[in-house]
């Protein structure tokens, strides 16, 4: 069969059949089973302060130095044009559709000129209002009257959710034009002082100290600023005016539902009106909303009507309209409970994409999502005509540059069972959002801008995330890994916080430490360009430790290039905890810190490593362990330190040589060897230091064992200048007697061939140790001498090696290892024959 034509072989020639397939090129096949490139990371390198933040979403984000070809210029004010072009995208989006008319603000003109004539002479003014009262709209219409009386203009800014600290910064990159510059406190106080405008500030949420911290920092501004009356007042000092918003009168509510409907009201919908406004005591909301009834109702009706006169069925109602009507029968007025409470009445009436909206929106803390969003969240083309739905009947309000649930709505959809399903809502929110935040195309700013909707999904799947099942993920540990490095390079740090925060602690729930090593890095990154240095080193030390446990190499290697620069900025050296004069701990890392209570002695038996009487190194507390503290020790400690990871690695490889190299012998060391080698301290780096077994020939004698002695004064460990020669007598058993250094060795006589060998410890000395390594060169075979040490070491180097074999019955056994003795010299257990 040919390979270009599958048909059969008869068939297709001269034309006959149809045309041979092409072959595609051999190229064109290979990615498809090669692998793939993978996508490039989406890395911003920006300046805060005197660090230069590259934000890496892959391994952590990286902080340094910033150097000074790097620094950015002075900040320099935006133009007339672009503060226009800038407050025009912080405006929220226009709705699609056709536009909703303009209601007038009817009974609000003394308000509106007293607010005027307070900043007109620089006085800062707070306009305290009910929700729903008409708030926002009033402080539009201000800020317009005000666009040329300070020389920056008008800057308007939200406050729903910031702290001053963040208000200061959302002030200063709404006047400065600073891309990818976050200054540092003292350069953005200077840089704010300069700034002389009008600054509209609604949906205020503290006051006292922290307004009064907002106001010092600008003193040629004048503040307009719009809260409810359960945020806290200024304080007696802050110079603040304060004007009250109250509800309409019957007539001006009247009059607002006129222009609502866009119609005069009958006398019956005037009574229902009147009553209504007695309920609401004149929020301007209500009438808005009742205004949206009374239009629904009139469609009804027509329906009904056109049904009537030409015969025909019009699309039938949502199956969960809450209520129906049959042809010919006339739409009653709401009830005012159903007028008080509107929310579940309007809802029922609108479009099904409407309704998933307020669904979703209920699950994400009354967050709306953008309008672009809404078509992939609720599974319709045209879903975002569900915004301008909800506008005209009032169940969304403007928030900054979002939409959020009306006031008091939120609570009536609860009721009616709009919230059921939420956790299933949120996570699918947060699924389309780590789509959409990850995607290339989409920048930093756009992110940002969606950051109230992300971070309510994330507090609602952070506390019930579980461990996933195999091969899933964890949808919060997702979003917040994929939002907070945009929320970094968008300069919106308080929603990075809150992001890390929460992805940490969902990592944790679902036992992901990769994860939860990177939230706990980019933590201490943050509080580091935040001058937290205590908190960063906490972070920063939490995240290498996981990562370390993972081998996690270049999280590692970024956490303590970080770390390093902590320890620069505050002047603590890394790992120095105390302070002058204490007792400085042992400051070896983890893979490099010996056993504990100190390096034990050399090889013991496998039968025998579990014995009580095992003789350590132990620290003897007094007086002279405090004179070696401080930083001259720790110093000479860290010397120590460096190269004992190397160290451990050595010994355990020459465990297993020795093991391997003695497979002749009639009692094998591997099966003496025991889990605590020992290692010869103050080694040059080219040699492990490790104890190398000795060979006469016979195979049958054993080695001096070189033994670490009591570290000297500066708290080093090394060999003793006074080796034990072979068959030297055997050291007591008891710890005291290694600590205390007049009392006298034991008798030099050479154990009985019927008893273990011991292992021999030479007698302390006030002499230090000395600075000369120890040499490899093999112990020799001549046979042990009776006498005692001396205080010169013998004109031989003495042998760094050990015998793990054990002696023969024919001759004196040297001083290899075996158990501890008893204090009278006699074996602590039964005699055995090695």
């Amino acid at each position: 069969m040919d390979p270009d034509n599958q048909g059969p072989e008869e068939y297709g020639h001269e034309g006959d059949g149809p045309a041979p397939r092409q072959r595609p090129p051999r190229e064109s096949l290979t990615p498809d089973f090669a692998q793939h490139a993978p996508a490039l990371a989406r890395t911003v390198r920006l300046v805060s302060g005197d660090f230069l933040l590259t934000v890496n979403p892959v391994d952590g984000s990286e902080i340094e130095a910033c150097p000074p070809a790097e620094r950015p210029a002075p900040p320099v004010k935006r133009t007339a044009a672009e503060r226009a072009e800038a407050e025009r995208t912080a405006r929220p989006p226009v709705p699609p559709g056709p536009p909703q008319p303009a209601l007038p603000l009817l009974a609000r003109q003394d308000e509106r000129e007293r607010l005027v004539r307070l900043l007109a002479r620089g006085r800062s003014t707070r306009l305290t209002g009910a929700p729903g009262s008409g708030r926002t709209r009033l402080l539009d219409l201000v800020a317009e009257d005000c666009s040329d009386l300070a020389p920056d203009g008008v800057v308007r800014l939200n406050g729903f959710g910031r702290t001053a600290d963040d208000l200061l910064y959302d002030l200063f990159h709404a006047v400065y034009g600073a891309p990818l510059h976050r200054p540092d406190r003292d350069e953005l106080l200077t840089l704010i002082g300069e700034i002389g405008a009008v600054v509209v500030l609604d949906d205020l949420e503290f006051g006292g100290a922290a307004l009064d911290e907002l106001l010092v920092a600008t003193p040629e501004c004048a503040f307009l600023l719009g809260a409810t009356p359960d945020v806290p007042a200024p304080s007696a000092d802050a110079g603040v005016e304060e004007v009250l918003l109250g509800g309409l009168e019957r007539a001006d509510g009247l009059d607002l539902l006129e222009h609502a409907v866009g119609r005069t009201l009958t006398e019956e919908e005037s009574t229902w009106a009147g009553d209504l406004w007695f309920e609401s005591e004149g929020m301007p909301l209500r009438f808005v909303q009742a205004g949206a009834l009374l239009r629904q109702r009139d469609r009804l009706r027509a329906g009904t009507s056109a049904v009537d006169e030409f015969g025909v069925f019009e699309d039938a109602p949502p199956a969960d309209t809450a209520e129906t009507y049959e042809l010919g029968d006339d739409v009653p007025l709401p009830a005012l409970g159903e007028a008080a409470a509107p929310a579940p009445l309007l809802a029922s009436r609108l479009s099904a994409s409407a309704r998933a909206t307020l669904r979703f929106a209920l699950a994400l803390g009354g967050e709306v999502p953008h309008q672009a969003h809404l078509p992939a969240l609720v599974g319709d083309t045209l879903g975002d005509a569900a915004l301008g739905e909800l506008g005209a009947c009032g169940l969304v309000s403007p928030v900054g540059s979002r939409y959020r649930l009306a006031a008091g709505v939120p609570a009536q959809l609860e009721a009616a069972g709009y919230g059921d399903e939420a956790e299933a809502r949120a996570r699918s929110a947060a699924q389309h959002y780590s789509w959409w935040a990850g995607h290339p195309s989409v920048t930093p700013e756009r992110v940002c801008a969606e950051a109230d909707a992300i971070l309510a999904a994330l507090a609602v799947l952070g506390p019930v995330t579980r461990p996933p099942a195999e091969g899933e993920e964890s949808a919060a540990v997702h979003l917040a890994r994929t939002a907070a490095p945009a929320f970094a390079a968008g300069l919106h740090w308080s929603a990075w916080e809150r992001a890390l925060r929460s992805g940490a602690e969902a990592a944790r729930l679902a036992g992901d430490v990769a994860e939860e090593a990177y939230f706990h890095h980019e933590l201490g990154v943050l509080a580091l360009c935040r001058g937290r240095l205590d908190r960063a080193r906490a972070e920063l030390e939490a995240s290498i430790g996981l990562r370390g446990a993972l081998a996690d190499k270049r999280g590692t290697v970024a956490g303590r290039r970080a770390l390093a620069l902590v320890a620069d900025r505050s002047g603590t050296p890394l790992g120095l905890g105390p302070t002058a004069g204490e007792e400085v701990p042992d400051t070896r890392d983890e893979e490099s810190a010996s056993p504990p209570g100190g390096v034990p002695a050399p090889f013991p038996t496998l039968q025998q490593q579990h014995s009580p009487d095992l003789v350590t190194h132990r620290t003897t507390p007094g007086p002279s362990r405090t004179a070696r503290g401080g930083l001259k020790g720790l110093a000479r400690r860290n010397l120590v330190a460096a190269g004992a990871g190397a160290l451990l690695v050595a010994v355990l490889g020459t465990v297993v040589t020795l093991g391997a190299t003695s497979d002749n012998d009639k009692n094998p060391p591997s099966g003496q060897v025991g889990v605590n080698p020992s290692a010869s301290q103050g080694v040059s780096d080219d040699s492990i230091g490790a104890d190398r077994p000795g060979n006469d020939g016979a195979g049958d004698t054993g080695e001096v064992a070189a033994r670490p002695t009591d570290p000297g004064p500066d708290g080093t460990l090394g060999t003793s200048d006074d080796p034990t020669p072979t068959g030297a007598p055997s050291g007591s058993a008891d710890p005291s007697d290694s600590a205390s250094p007049s009392k006298p060795p034991s008798s030099s006589k050479p154990p009985s061939t019927s008893k273990p060998p011991t292992t021999s410890k030479p007698p302390t000395t006030s002499k230090p140790p000395t600075s000369r390594p120890p040499t490899s060169q093999p112990p020799t075979s001549q046979p042990p001498t009776s006498e005692p040490p001396t205080s010169q070491p013998p004109t031989t180097s003495p042998s760094t090696s050990d015998s793990a074999s054990g002696p023969a019955p024919s001759a004196p056994t040297s001083n290899s290892a075996s158990a501890p003795q008893s204090t009278t010299g006699t074996p602590s257990g039964p005699e055995t024959v090695i």
